[in-house]
């Protein structure tokens, strides 16, 4: 399959990588990363090891094949960028996947791309950004992929093969909006306090004060998810939460990455987004609207 990573930071330099060993891949992103790859190929460490050569550009008027496959996984913040500019090498077979943070992502998207296009997932691998041409795989984690409609169709059948011929374990949904849904709450609860407080998802389960703050979030988050028709339970949330920060218990959130890295934050399409929802529906969001704040004027 020819597949076009749009957006190769941390997370997109895996799934190409790994993509590339059976499927001709181009990676998409910005120099000095990219520079980096073309002349040292992609390094990875940590749970994978390995050097992956596979071509890299900065920009998408240099793809020189017909695109089967887009793999979308830039910062919700650059995705009506990314989609006005695809829509040059889209034809009429080509899909177009939103590997993404945050619950506005198809939307923006389908202000440039017609939706027939689109499929969305989600995914819990652990990746860190080292330096330009160098990423960490600091944890497996598991990608579920879904048609935005809910069916099993032909082509998501075949990617959710495609990933898992590569070692990406993958799984099919018939409810990608739930899954999203559920994956910005956990984001919500995890995110903004590791990158607030600056310090590694274990420690919110170390610290009994935090500990309360990531419950206290999952229930606010869950009641408007709630209010937009999505079938969560607050008791379920907080315990995929929990258990993700103790799977993830070494990891820096892709939040804190930002705030290191001095880069803007997903943080308006995550908990901004979330308060927002809840404001529409008069529910009281007090932790989501704070957090939301302190992100944005700290940082």
């Amino acid at each position: 399959m020819n597949i076009v990573v749009f957006g190769a930071g941390a997370m997109g330099s895996l799934f190409g990588a790994l993509l590339a060993q059976k499927n001709t891949v181009v990676l998409v992103g910005r120099t000095p990363h990219i520079s980096t790859i073309q002349k040292k190929g992609v390094i990875i460490t940590g749970k994978t090891n390995r050097i992956v050569k596979t071509t890299a550009i900065e920009s998408i008027k240099d793809i020189f094949f017909q695109v089967d496959l887009i793999l979308l996984t830039v910062k919700s913040y650059d995705t009506e960028t990314a989609a006005s500019q695809l829509c040059q090498c889209i034809n009429d077979e080509t899909i177009v996947l939103s590997l993404q943070n945050g619950l506005d992502n198809i939307e923006k998207i389908e202000r440039f791309i017609n939706k027939k296009h689109l499929l969305a997932g989600i995914t819990t691998q652990g990746v860190l950004f080292s330096k330009p041409g160098e990423i960490v795989h600091t944890g497996f984690g598991k990608t579920i992929l879904g048609e935005l409609n809910g069916s099993s169709s032909k082509r998501l059948l075949r990617l959710v093969s495609l990933f898992n011929d590569a070692g990406i374990h993958t799984t099919p949904s018939n409810d990608i909006k739930k899954e999203i849904w559920m994956k910005t709450i956990i984001n919500s609860s995890i995110n903004p306090l590791t990158g607030f407080f600056g310090c590694k998802n274990g420690y919110l389960l170390e610290n009994p004060l935090l500990e309360r703050v990531v419950e206290y979030i999952c229930i606010e988050s869950s009641c408007i998810a709630s209010s937009e028709g999505i079938s969560v339970s607050e008791g379920e949330m907080i315990e995929k939460t929990k258990e993700v920060i103790r799977n993830t218990a070494e990891n820096s959130s892709s939040m804190l990455q930002s705030i290191q890295q001095q880069k803007k934050t997903e943080i308006d399409s995550i908990n901004g987004k979330l308060a927002n929802i809840g404001y529409h529906h008069k529910i009281n969001v007090p932790l989501n609207r704070i957090l939301t704040e302190l992100i944005n004027s700290t940082y």
